[in-house]
């Protein structure tokens, strides 16, 4: 791996600069993706698939409210690719507790186990450019990336932790179901569409 704690540019806003960032990002995504992309065709899943189980292996019990909140794609869109998870037996739906119209998701064993497949190479991935850049560059890659992200979006972010859709505040449930007080979880890095 190159050597990423270089002198930083003090022109970082010159348009080479700009797009050097743009292919950083899309390449970048590349790799993210690619061994998660084999897995899931595996599947006939695509990454709208990995999305899903992705986010409601992070939050339990969320509902497909929030879950359409953080995807950011049609009702339709979610129901068939809801429906093929739940149908091949990688989620299943509760009601909720209070409003039964509610439905709750979780992962099965199943789901789990290939959710677990599929961030394994991914946080090994990012963990290895995490340790080679170096704390101070982490923070300002946060920094850079909360930048990217939609003022809503960017409010689900505090003190390094994703907060629970529809939660906000110190103490109360965080993505893993523990208190988010005093959390230095990571945080959920969201995606749009579907493959």
């Amino acid at each position: 791996m190159p050597d990423l704690k270089s002198t930083p540019n003090p022109l970082f806003l010159r348009d080479d600069e700009l797009r050097q960032g743009i292919e950083l990002l899309f390449f970048g995504y590349r790799d993210f993706t690619a061994r998660a992309d084999q897995t899931l065709a595996a599947y006939n899943f695509g990454r709208a698939h990995h999305r899903v189980i992705y986010f409601v292996g992070r939050n339990p019990g969320m509902t497909v409210s929030d879950l359409l909140d953080i995807l950011k794609i049609t009702k339709q869109s979610l129901s068939r690719v809801l429906s093929q998870l739940v149908r091949e037996g990688f989620i299943v739906q509760r009601p909720g507790t209070t409003d039964r119209r509610q439905r709750l998701l979780s992962l099965t064993d199943k789901g789990a186990e290939l959710e677990r497949r599929l961030t394994e190479d991914q946080r090994a991935l990012v963990a290895r450019a995490y340790k080679a850049a170096g704390a101070e560059a982490v923070e300002g890659f946060k920094k850079v990336l909360l930048g990217l992200i939609n003022e809503e979006d960017r409010l689900r972010f505090r003190a390094g932790s994703a907060a629970v859709p529809g939660q906000s505040g110190p103490g109360q449930s965080g993505p893993t179901g523990q208190s988010t007080s005093g959390s230095s979880g990571g945080g959920n890095p969201g995606g749009t569409g579907s493959r």
